[in-house]
């Protein structure tokens, strides 16, 4: 019998090393392939063409593409946390050792109980997921659902912790040029030679794009070329190196492979580089379009461009017996390499009425039989081809010969590579002469000054032939084929496939027309065309002409699908970098940390932040630790870490005019030495973050914000500067971390402070309350801060960082002898509660704006304009039903549950009792010794007595009286000593 399919040559192959042979594993079986194989040509080259089963109809796959456009070669990589699914055979270089499987088969590649599927097809249209919604949910909760879940997704999810090391890096360049081939080379050289800092990016191990391949003199055209590049100091050639996504201002997001699939920890397994380009070459060449005909889904149906890269590069034949159709003189190289390397070409198929070109002519002179105005009519086989039915491209499909073959090398004509330019806002446009979208030069993605970002060159600029740099001969015109043959039955266009691994065919897409969906986008959802981990690359464009011809329209109209990074998927690993574990989000620590941790700090988490929710001593639970803070505090001294505190520094000639805008409040009319409290709201006029505001000069101010609100409102602020104010004289930065900030709280905390000595004068004379001073504390340059959120006398002490611990130790040494306390943010909390102070996140959860909260006296009346001021100006905002803050005093002495409604009369549209009010904080006060809460609630300030109802399951309702929210020291008197 003669043996068919694909095999190693006894000669040939340019990247490979015959003398290293490298074994590996593919499901179960131990193979070999050579130094320089990938996977794909390492597995072709033992034998294995079917390497994977299709999505839906879990129909038999093989290669067919060679690059990073492969749909179909996805296998499972490595073991262990080395585990990766969906990798792609055609560009996973093969390393010895491997261990690959294939994937969405079971209970084998070559027995898979799932193409049942296939049998089935007619039941599973396009669109078919969609319309099982439409049925009662019974029928879909039971009979679909269960059985879409367990069919969803190609690979298997990695179970383990990646071991490997990943890493990224930044890089400032003058020309960043994408693609590796002789356009890109010649481009890159051009820039260099005018003094510019050039880098080439080059996704593949080796430079010179097709060029090497399909012209005689081709590789040392890229030799010379790269020789003289890398004699340039200015230049940098990177391979194996992917740009994968083009964005605003010319970043570019590159992937680099460094230790792709090895197992070494000294070095990254890939890399991702942040690029900002002054300019940005695009040169990322084009890619083989298939043809739709009957079979054209079986392993052995190969792009033709991919028959001759298996070929020359890996020494590798897809099969023995080559049949090429075509409507394109390129495919005619595949047929000429292929008869270079020995391997027989049964025929050349051209739907074309006439070949007469040199390449045409090249194959005929070797006796090679051309078919013009031909087609096929259907592959046969099933997992492999065994032969091509022939018929008029004219026709309906009446076969006329039958041609024994094992591989079919099909070529429907070039698209160029044009993602990155489409990515950030580049245009295309239509070229019926070649039937391709090229990139507009009229159109090219702007930077901000509104000069070009991009060139496109090469094939991606639609010069496919790059003939300039090449020499190449004048090629025939193609013949835009879309469906083979021209007049094909209804039951032919159901086995022409469109998206290899979804499952999408030619019929799909007439459907998807006939039942409405006339835009793109949405027969690209409906039908799943180009959703698939090649994203389209391969098959977008055969599928938006196909419905066009449905829709009867020209295929510019119709237009394309939208391009969206990545180009090709990067891994989680590769995205996070080196933010994995503990510094996935890393831990922020106060200088106090280590000293709070050892006395029994207490933690919770706010923002990114470990804050001390109390200090417990021997056996205190949090509660009793809670309230012997607060008692402390009141009746003597303590101390808080809020070093957490946002720090916000606004300075320049606008800055009093932008915070004037940010907060409710003036702020531009503040005093040098004040201090004044804030609230600041987002543009719907809702209450986002408070703080205290001090004026250090005459164009400076620093802005105090809540712990989780700093970085927040540090972009808000940059937001409307860069957005809005663009030319206001204001510089902003977030200087949080470089000042520590303790709280010396209470009624002894002046004498506290002045036991350590200074040059500060800490009399209420010299610093009144809301004022500020600077000097030094104990040796310690400080700045000094009457505030307090307690309601006690209070002094907030910023200072260096590197001296926050410093002064912190000092503090307690000094103030043993007047019980000197640590409290955490929970004392905090229920002093400030006592006190009626509102707290960002407890009394606001996004739908409240200041006047709910009585903080009217906030709100300037001089001013015209705030942020949120013309929100809150809404119907809705000025609706006397809004709820409005007040107390509440346990009637029966338990504490109010927090967030628990008030209940009101009648019920609403969903049978449930109406509700007039919720319970925003909730404490027992130790300084009180009874619960006291605070709660929005419906014309609350007028209803001072009335008794409200708090349900809660399963237990005897709660009853609360509404009370002032101010229940401690009402008048203020302590905390000014």
């Amino acid at each position: 019998m003669t043996q068919t399919g694909p095999f190693r040559l006894p000669r040939g192959g340019r990247l490979i090393d015959r003398a290293y042979q490298l074994p590996f594993r593919f499901d179960g079986r131990q193979m070999r392939g050579v130094a320089g194989d990938t996977l794909a040509s390492a597995l072709l080259a033992n034998g294995q063409l079917m390497m994977g089963r299709s999505f839906k109809y879990h129909r038999p796959r093989g290669p067919v593409a060679s690059g990073a456009e492969e749909p179909n070669a996805l296998l499972g990589l490595g073991e262990g946390g080395r585990f990766e699914p969906n990798q792609r055979a055609t560009t996973t270089p093969l390393v010895g050792g491997m261990v690959t499987a294939s994937q969405n088969a079971w209970p084998s590649l070559n027995t898979d109980i799932g193409a049942i599927n296939n049998w089935m097809y007619r039941f599973f249209p396009a669109g078919f997921y969609y319309k099982t919604f439409m049925h009662p949910r019974p029928f879909w909760k039971h009979v679909f659902e269960p059985i879409i879940r367990r069919s969803a997704g190609l690979g298997k999810a990695p179970t383990e912790a990646d071991p490997d090391r990943y890493e990224q890096a930044y890089a400032h360049v003058d020309v960043v040029v994408v693609g590796g081939g002789i356009a890109g080379l010649t481009a890159a050289l051009e820039a260099a030679r005018s003094g510019k800092s050039v880098w080439v990016v080059e996704q593949t191990p080796q430079f010179g794009g097709r060029t090497p391949t399909d012209h005689s003199d081709g590789q040392a055209r890229i030799d010379a070329l790269v020789a003289e590049l890398r004699a340039l100091p200015n230049v940098t050639l990177r391979r194996s190196t992917m740009a994968t996504g083009l964005y605003d201002h010319g970043y570019l997001l590159v992937r680099e492979s460094v230790a792709d699939h090895e197992s070494n920890a000294a070095i990254p397994r890939q890399r991702l580089w942040r690029i900002r380009a002054g300019h940005v070459v695009v040169a990322t060449g084009a890619l083989e379009r298939p043809l739709s005909f009957a079979g054209n889904d079986i392993p052995g149906v190969i792009l033709a461009s991919a028959v001759r890269d298996f070929i020359d590069l890996y020494g590798v034949s897809p099969g023995r017996k080559i049949v090429v159709v075509t409507n394109n003189d390129d495919a005619y190289r595949t047929a000429l390499v292929a008869l270079a390397a020995g391997v027989q070409v049964a025929a050349v198929i051209d739907a074309r009425a006439t070949a007469n070109g040199a390449l045409p002519e090249a194959v005929r002179g070797h006796g090679v039989r051309v078919l013009t105005g031909s087609a096929i009519a259907g592959v046969k086989g099933g997992k492999a081809v065994e032969g091509v039915k022939v018929c008029a491209h004219s026709g309906s499909g009446n076969v006329t010969e039958v041609i024994d073959a094992d591989c079919v090398a099909m070529s429907g004509g070039w698209s160029p590579v044009v993602h990155l330019w489409s990515h950030c806002g580049g245009k295309l446009t239509w070229h019926d002469d070649r039937a391709m979208f090229a990139p507009d030069p009229n159109r090219p993605p702007t930077g901000a000054d509104g000069k070009a970002m991009a060139t496109c060159i090469g094939a991606a600029a639609g010069d496919l032939h790059v003939a300039e740099a090449t020499g190449a001969a004048e090629e025939g015109a193609i013949l835009p084929v879309w469906v083979m043959p021209t007049n094909a039955t209804r039951k032919m266009k159901f086995k022409m496939w469109l998206d290899f691994q979804n499952d999408v065919k030619v019929s799909d897409v007439e459907l998807a027309a006939q039942e409405g969906y006339h835009s793109v986008e949405h027969t690209k959802r409906y039908t799943t065309l180009g959703m698939a981990t090649d994203q389209g690359k391969v098959s977008n464009i055969n599928g938006l002409a196909i419905l066009s011809k449905a829709l009867n329209q020209p295929i510019p109209q119709t237009g394309t699908t939208t391009f969206r990074p990545p180009y090709t998927p990067l891994t989680l690993g590769t995205i996070a970098g080196e933010a994995r574990g503990e510094i996935f989000q890393p831990l922020r620590k106060t200088p106090m940390h280590a000293w709070n941790e050892a006395h029994g700090a207490h933690w919770e988490p706010v923002g990114h932040w470990r804050r001390a929710y109390c200090y417990r001593q021997g056996a205190e639970t949090p509660h009793d630790a809670v309230a012997r803070e607060i008692r402390a505090v009141r009746a003597s001294v303590g101390t808080l870490d809020a070093s957490t505190l946002g720090k916000i520094i606004v300075k320049g000639p606008d800055a009093g005019k932008f915070l004037d805008m940010m907060y409710t409040g003036m702020m531009s009319t503040l005093p040098v030495g004040k201090c004044r409290y804030g609230l600041i709201c987002s543009e719907n006029g809702f209450l986002v973050d408070d703080g205290v505001a001090a004026r250090l000069s005459e164009d400076t101010w620093l802005v105090h914000t809540t712990t989780g609100g700093a970085d927040r409102m540090h972009g808000h602020m940059e937001d409307w500067l860069q957005c809005e104010w663009w030319d206001w004289k204001v510089y902003t930065a977030n200087v949080t971390e470089q000042w520590a900030q303790v709280a010396v709280v209470g009624p002894k905390a002046r004498v506290l402070l002045e036991r350590l000595g200074g040059n500060i004068d800490l009399s209420a004379e010299a610093l009144p309350f809301m004022g500020w001073i600077e000097g030094d504390i104990a040796g310690i340059p400080a700045r000094v801060y009457r505030i307090s959120f307690s309601g006690e006398l209070s002094f907030e002490v910023a200072v260096p960082a590197n001296r926050g611990l410093e002064l912190w130790e000092k503090l307690h040494e000094a103030g043993r002898d007047l019980n000197v306390t640590p409290y955490g943010t929970e004392a905090m909390h229920v002093m400030r509660a006592e006190k009626g102070f509102i707290m960002i996140g407890d009394e606001t959860d996004g739908t409240v704006i200041p006047q709910d909260l009585g903080l009217n006296w906030a709100i300037s009346k001089k001013k015209a304009d705030y942020i949120g001021k013309r929100a809150q100006e809404r119907s809705h905002m000025t609706d006397p039903r809004r709820w409005k803050l007040v107390g509440l005093d346990s009637v029966d002495g338990r504490v109010l549950p927090d967030g628990v409604y008030a209940v009101a009369e009648g019920t609403n549209a969903n049978g449930q009792r109406n509700t007039q009010g919720r319970v925003t904080s909730t404490y027992m006060s130790p300084t009180l010794n009874k619960p006291i809460a605070m709660a929005l609630v419906l014309n609350g300030p007028d209803r001072m007595g009335e008794v409200l109802e708090f349900p809660v399951a399963g237990q005897e309702s709660y009853k609360a009286r509404i009370v002032d929210p101010v229940f401690y020291d009402k008048e203020g008197s302590r905390a000014n000593g």
